[in-house]
């Protein structure tokens, strides 16, 4: 895990369009974020980021984060993933450990190995793999600054991920939504 930033404008990453969406939702965030502090309401902001490899999704991430004056933190989603039972949650534990108590932005790049659609259990291994989803999920529901997940096919993901994400921005393969 390590804090990302960028030198970059909206202009050079998103068109005119989606940029002033995102900045809408994103000041919506604020505004929750404002709320929690005096009514400690349960609101929280989830954003997809959907598209090839190498579109900017980290950059928009970064530019989010000094948008709302937040440090974002990118998740090395390979670091994460354990072939080892129990592991996995061992490292999600780790960062929303690190992560409880601050105002992080937390982003999940290249996150598809991790969110990964949920199967029929056949075996002990799907058993445990829809278990990490299933673990990862409740500590997303608790995380109350933003997160976002960065994703090359929102196809591949779970269902109950998707809907735990309050917008899907797409990235062509321009590198620009």
């Amino acid at each position: 895990m390590h804090i990302i930033t960028t030198d970059k404008k909206w202009e050079e990453v998103m068109p005119r369009s989606a940029t002033a969406n995102l900045l809408k939702l994103l000041n919506t965030c604020r505004q929750h974020q404002d709320v929690d502090k005096i009514l400690a309401v349960q609101q929280s902001c989830r954003f997809m980021f959907n598209g090839a490899s190498r579109q900017n999704k980290g950059t928009a991430a970064a530019l989010a984060g000094s948008h709302l004056g937040i440090e974002v933190y990118r998740i090395d989603v390979s670091a994460v993933v354990s072939k080892y039972i129990g592991e996995t949650e061992k490292n999600i534990d780790k960062i929303f450990t690190a992560a409880a108590g601050k105002s992080w932005i937390l982003f999940f790049d290249e996150a598809d190995a991790l969110f990964g659609k949920r199967t029929d259990v056949k075996s002990g291994h799907e058993h445990y793999a829809n278990q990490e989803i299933s673990y990862l999920l409740q500590r997303l529901e608790r995380y109350r600054p933003p997160v976002f997940i960065a994703v090359n096919n929102k196809d591949t993901i779970a269902p109950a991920v998707v809907r735990y994400f309050h917008q899907t921005i797409h990235f062509s393969d321009t590198g620009k939504p």
